[in-house]
């Protein structure tokens, strides 16, 4: 029965507490940089609020939404819960 989900996968969980797994963390990265994404959108209001030439307003959007797409993949895969091995440079 190779087909069958509810057996172990190749981790060694099961598919389903595997899934909610992925979900946990999707949501939790999702929280942890929600907040940078939320200022740097408030930032880009109020740039054009203050009449900034729209084109550099919007200069800084691109670069925000990287930084915080690598934030998110960072906190997705838990490198903030990665412990230094023997003979880290950390």
């Amino acid at each position: 029965m190779t087909g069958d989900s509810s057996g172990p996968s190749e981790s060694g969980l099961p598919e389903p507490s595997r899934r909610a797994d992925d979900t946990g963390d999707r949501r939790r990265a999702a929280r942890y940089v929600a907040p940078f994404l939320a200022l740097g959108l408030l930032n880009l209001g109020l740039l054009l609020r203050w009449g900034l030439d729209p084109l550099w307003a919007f200069a800084i959007l691109p670069p925000m939404l990287f930084l915080s797409g690598i934030g998110w993949v960072a906190f997705r895969h838990g490198f903030d819960q990665r412990l230094a091995g023997a003979g880290s440079d950390r």
